[in-house]
């Protein structure tokens, strides 16, 4: 369990370093490729913490 947690944590983490790397970007294409990393990396922490949930119940 302590390594889904520390996943779900590692994800976040990368998806908010994504997300300033975003924010920052000049160029849009650059903007446009973190966010949709930002986005995924999201999407993969949920779904990481959705399949801990499941192996609770």
């Amino acid at each position: 369990m302590k390594d889904y947690q520390a996943s779900i944590e590692k994800l976040r983490k990368d998806a908010a370093e994504a997300a300033l790397i975003r924010d920052s970007a000049m160029d849009e294409a650059k903007c446009e490729v973190f966010n949709r990393l930002w986005e995924h990396l999201n999407r993969l922490a949920d779904e990481v913490e959705q399949a801990l949930r499941k192996g609770q119940t």
